[in-house]
């Protein structure tokens, strides 16, 4: 997988563009300074949890002794089952600004920072997110240098998410909430074709493997 492919499976299931309207509806009578701060907090937790799955997520699959080829037909039919829902169901605004109201019905003692739920997860790092960043780090196909480029890459997609949030007031009022929700929708449709890639390659090295 090249950089650009690397780079648009991430965009899409980090979808930095969707985080917008959450980002508004999560940090709605906040000043600026605190908004501000909340966007880089929700980056950082957001890249922490990733660079997790990134490190140790082959390990755990080691040791629980799965297949890696198994592992990624599995990973790309979640990955087109999450798509789906991106294209068909509620879009990642609609469903995540859902989850937000329904955080601002707890009382205070009770609620988490907005940065970390739910902007940090389940929105930018979603677990189509955590499973994207798995798969484009496996240790059989991918050097070292070469997941060390997929870490980057995500670095610098959250980055982009992170000065969507800062100028959410203008994006939004751009492109409105059902604009948020089509590039959502199409996102979907790409993510789709992503999976499919996946579970195609591994059912080929499989069958050249004659097993798994």
């Amino acid at each position: 997988m090249n950089i650009l492919e690397g780079f648009v499976t991430l965009w899409v299931v980090i979808d930095p563009i969707g985080t917008v309207p959450v980002f508004i509806a999560t940090t709605a009578g906040m000043t600026a300074q605190a908004r501000r701060s909340t966007a880089l907090a929700a980056t950082a937790v957001s890249i922490a949890v990733l660079l997790f799955f990134l490190v140790f997520g082959q390990i755990l699959i080691d040791a629980l002794g799965i297949s890696l080829l198994s592992f990624q037909v599995a990973g790309g039919i979640i990955l087109f089952l999450f798509a789906l829902t991106m294209i068909f169901g509620e879009s990642k605004p609609e469903s995540d600004k859902r989850v937000a109201d329904l955080d601002a019905n707890l009382i205070e003692t009770e609620r988490p920072s907005p940065a970390v739920f739910p902007l940090a997860v389940p929105s930018l790092a979603s677990p189509g997110a955590m499973l994207a960043i798995v798969l484009l780090t496996d240790n059989t196909q991918f050097a070292i240098s070469d997941q060390l480029i997929t870490g980057l890459t995500m670095v610098v997609v959250m980055s982009i998410a992170c000065l969507c949030m800062f100028l959410a007031g203008p994006i939004i009022h751009l492109i409105g909430n059902s604009g948020a929700a089509i590039v959502s929708r199409i996102m979907g449709m790409i993510l789709a074709s992503v999976a499919v890639d996946s579970v195609l390659s591994a059912l080929i090295e499989i069958s050249k493997a004659g097993s798994l």
